[in-house]
């Protein structure tokens, strides 16, 4: 278990630099998002009542009051979150062809290692969920603050407060990386959990057989998304109908099953396939 806990800390440590430069990208691009998009909506606000006459309580009634959506949805705001997202799903191949690719071809003294393949296996795939976790409570953390700063910048007449979890419904970004039920949280993350070790499997797939391996791994790809989607399948061109308590439940069992199935089979293929 100390061996696991001492790779997961290793895998973190390899990115830290790049994974504080996205937390710090994230927090300065978002602060200043907020400063100067409240600035532009306060100056276009106040040149329509300027220019059709309008008192502040007019203004409100006839374009509703100043919000922290018109921040939420902006690039300033969203752009960090995406860059983040992008920069982990190519980590989940770098995490492993750095290995063999690096300098020192790593791969060959971490197979040597005195432990379980699987640890390493596990290691690699924990480190990833961790930093995903991390980074969505990094934002849960200062968007509070961004809300402080946007209000403190509104004068009161205009401003229409909302609360945190409105503003986390009203964007589609911060409403997928932050789901306001621990259904839709299992759902949302127990789907990239599934997804990265599929990947993480195909990956072991190219590993083993190098170009077999691809068509190899690009076609369970395709057999797992399809068996994943199959409920959906079934209900489009099917007479069945499912409650969306069956549907969740049938994903729910369907993640399961492939996510122990590619993480048994991408460490069977560590373990007996990939040499050093």
């Amino acid at each position: 278990m100390m061996r696991y806990i001492k790779l997961v800390n290793f895998e973190i440590n390899r990115f830290s630099k790049i994974y504080l430069s996205l937390l710090l990208i994230t927090l300065v691009s978002q602060f200043a998002g907020v400063i100067i998009v409240t600035k532009s909506l306060l100056k276009d606000a106040r040149e329509t009542i300027s220019n059709e006459k309008l008192s502040d309580a007019a203004y409100i009634a006839n374009y509703g009051g100043i919000d922290f959506t018109h921040i939420a949805n902006t690039l300033l705001f969203v752009g960090p979150i995406a860059l983040s997202a992008v920069a982990l799903i190519f980590y989940i191949f770098l995490i492993w062809y750095r290995d063999w690719f690096g300098k020192n071809t790593f791969i060959y003294r971490l197979l040597m290692l005195p432990t379980s393949r699987l640890s390493i296996y596990l290691s690699k795939a924990t480190a990833i969920f961790l930093m995903v976790l991390g980074m969505i409570a990094f934002q849960i953390i200062i968007l509070p603050m961004e809300n402080a700063l946007f209000h403190s910048n509104v004068p009161e007449a205009l401003l229409n407060e909302i609360s945190i979890s409105t503003i986390t419904k009203a964007s589609q970004v911060l409403a997928l990386i932050i789901p306001s039920t621990f259904t839709q949280f299992l759902l949302s993350y127990g789907i990239g959990l599934m997804v990265m070790s599929i990947l993480f499997t195909a990956i072991m797939f190219e590993r083993s057989f190098r170009i077999k391996g691809v068509v190899m791994g690009l076609v369970y790809c395709g057999i797992a998304i399809a068996l994943f989607l199959a409920p959906f399948f079934v209900m489009a061109f099917g007479d069945f109908y499912f409650y969306p308590n069956e549907l969740f439940g049938l994903l729910l069992a369907l993640g399961i099953i492939l996510t122990g199935l590619s993480v048994w089979l991408g460490a069977w293929l560590l373990k007996n396939r990939v040499t050093v």
